[in-house]
């Protein structure tokens, strides 16, 4: 810094060069989306479940009217059809029970003992109105989320086939 006449002067500053203003630019708009990720991811971290099993239902003390998707094992004895296509059923994690209302056709492989992913609203406590069901496509085959949460309710049986993995091709 030099004085002329009383006055400090202050040198020129030396500009960004193009390059050097890009990779600012880049750098700015990478932590802008970051930051809107890091909102989004935030605001549907409960969202991001791929169901819910009956236990989890009560813990979390989820209200009626919410939308959800319920997973389990159809309790055995419990399915019960109706006229007009109607079926209820139990769905349960091996500690809880959430009783289930569907209209529709069901999966051919729908079965009591197996399991099952539904998808609708929740009505109340222990009751759930299903708009679609999900059934496994095999005896062996489990997906691996419905593997887990009965897993940790201590329901899985060791010695099944591994959850998530193909079934064994049937030998004659």
């Amino acid at each position: 810094m030099t004085i002329q006449a009383g006055i400090p002067v202050t040198p020129p500053r030396k500009r960004l060069t193009r390059k050097q203003r890009r990779l600012v630019v880049i750098a700015s708009v990478g932590v802008v989306l970051g930051l809107a990720a890091g909102l989004v991811a935030y605001a549907l971290r409960d969202s991001i479940v791929f169901f819910y099993g009956p236990t989890e239902i009560v813990e979390k003390g989820l209200t009626p009217g919410t939308r959800l998707r319920l997973g389990g094992l159809v309790e055995t004895g419990s399915v019960e059809r109706g006229a007009n296509q109607r079926v209820s059923f139990a769905v349960t994690d091996g500690k809880t029970r959430t009783l289930v209302s569907y209209t529709g056709l069901l999966p051919d492989l729908f079965r009591e003992g197996q399991g099952v992913v539904t998808e609708g609203v929740l009505e109340g406590p222990g009751r759930f109105r299903a708009d679609s069901v999900l059934a496994k496509h095999d005896e062996t085959y489990m997906p691996r989320e419905v593997a887990d949460a009965l897993k940790k309710q201590g329901h899985w049986q060791p010695g099944e086939t591994k959850p998530g993995a193909p079934a064994a091709p049937a030998t004659k």
